[in-house]
């Protein structure tokens, strides 16, 4: 759905003790794993340990690599990306991995997240003579990296994270070597598994399942894990932080059947659904669920309202990242294009319309409207998360903070917006809740606007995107 909070990348790399041809093929069944993190481009890099070949083009995993792409990506070592842009930045240099050449060869990195002081350090290098070939913070990483990895490679890697601020989940790969790397205070995820004596690293566990690699825990923050050929190695950047993974990516971002932190996103987002019943209960006649994201919460709801659980709402799965604008006077049918409702199902039912989040408010209007169109007597709508009232600024799309709907109204407000019969959100306390989880394990910013670490100031303009 057009409005919802979009995450930005995904990451992926595998070490392997010996040339393997399929390498990259392995990256590409993984990279599809990942593709709901980012749908505007995808890229793999490999390395057989003299330089580094890679790929990327602009689009679906699918539609940016055939047979033949990935049949020129052989090597032992190879990491893999997906993207969602920002705005305006959906360029095929702004695609990864980003590739840089440094004294003893090149090094490419792939990035999920967002540094806050990226302005900053690019001046400082522009003034040193580098020249960026982007718009996205990636690059500075790359850049600070490649600078000193002349000497002591993990050195360089640990000099970086001094300078850097804000949120990251690296994949790194030099011509002989696989780095991961999480920020200190572990906003985005990565995770750690073996695959066929080799070790893999991924935004999600679902990737490992996809490629038949075994999960092995996931990479801490502030962790820098090291495989080589001198087998694994972990080393731990210094200071303390705070804690403070993004919730959201049990609301919406990662896929049900990921586990991240100890935490499984399926059973997070049923629990959620029980406590949203708990404190916002309804008396109706059907718990309908708006796919696919709300599907899981509205499987709670039903099970601890007692409530019948059904399928109101169908969604057309043939509608890709992009297709054919709809003339001005189509333009109105909205989210018809992707959604059609059940009349035989919903007509004359009171129902509980259960979503993961109302962001604008715009889209959940059309939903019950279409709803309400269909027959159905009363849409009593439910949300298992709480109003997003502040912006993020790591490493998520979110609007500006005058354009998220909770910020300026009510909840009533929003009910009438949206044409809803009742409106209830659930509490952060009970988000936090279903994740079995203490509230000191997130960043929850972007519902109560306590961010782990400094943000810039509402409205700054930035010289780079978001990755």
């Amino acid at each position: 759905m057009d409005d919802k909070l979009k995450e930005a990348c995904g990451v992926l790399g595998i070490y392997s003790n010996h040339e393997d041809p399929a390498i990259s093929r392995t990256v590409y069944y993984g990279l599809y794993a990942l593709q709901h993190r980012g749908q505007e481009s995808a890229g793999i890099a490999v390395s057989s340990g003299k330089g580094i070949n890679y790929y990327r083009g602009l689009g679906l995993v699918s539609e940016v690599f055939n047979e033949k792409i990935l049949d020129s990506l052989s090597g032992h070592i190879a990491i893999g990306h997906v993207r969602y842009s920002t705005t305006g930045a959906n360029t095929l240099n702004n695609a990864q991995p980003l590739v840089v050449k440094y004294r003893k060869g090149a090094l490419a990195v792939a990035h999920n997240g967002n540094l806050v002081n990226a302005d900053d350090i690019r001046r400082e290098l522009e003034e040193s003579g580098t020249v960026f070939q982007t718009t996205v913070d990636s690059e500075v990483i790359a850049f600070l990296i490649a600078r000193e990895a002349s000497g002591d490679l993990i050195k360089a890697v640990k000099g970086c994270m001094d300078r850097i601020r804000g949120s990251y989940a690296l994949a790194i790969m030099t011509e002989d070597s696989l780095i991961g790397v999480r920020d200190p205070h572990g906003l985005r995820p990565l995770g750690l598994g073996r695959y066929n004596g080799s070790y893999i690293i991924s935004s999600e566990s679902c990737a490992f399942d996809t490629i038949g690699a075994e999960f092995v825990r996931d990479v801490e923050p502030g962790e820098i894990v090291i495989i080589n050929r001198d087998g694994f190695r972990s080393v731990r950047y210094k200071g303390p932080a705070r804690r403070s993974l993004c919730i959201f990516e049990f609301v919406y971002f990662a896929r049900p059947d990921s586990t991240i932190d100890g935490v499984n996103v399926h059973t997070a987002r049923w629990e959620a659904g029980r406590n949203l019943a708990v404190e916002h209960p309804a008396d109706a006649d059907l718990v309908i669920g708006v796919p696919d994201s709300g599907t899981v919460a509205a499987m709670g709801f039903a099970a601890a309202s007692g409530i019948p659980l059904g399928f109101g709402l169908i969604k057309n799965r043939y509608i890709g990242r992009t297709f054919i604008q709809p003339s001005q006077r189509l333009r109105s049918l909205g989210v018809r294009l992707k959604l059609n409702a059940l009349k035989d199902v919903i007509k004359g039912k009171r129902l509980v319309m259960v979503d993961d989040s109302i962001v604008r408010g715009t889209t959940s209007g059309q939903i019950v409207k279409m709803l309400k169109d269909a027959g159905a007597k009363e849409v009593h709508v439910r949300v298992s998360s709480p109003p997003i009232g502040f912006s993020c600024y790591f490493g998520i799309d979110t609007s500006t903070r005058r354009e998220l709907i909770a910020a300026s109204y009510t909840v009533d407000d929003i009910r009438k917006f949206i044409g809803a019969d009742s409106l209830g959100y659930l509490s952060l306390e009970g988000l936090v809740k279903s994740t079995g989880l203490g509230a000191d394990n997130f960043c929850t910013g972007c519902f109560s606007g306590d961010y782990p670490l400094q943000v810039p100031r509402e409205g700054k303009k930035y010289l780079f995107e978001k990755c």
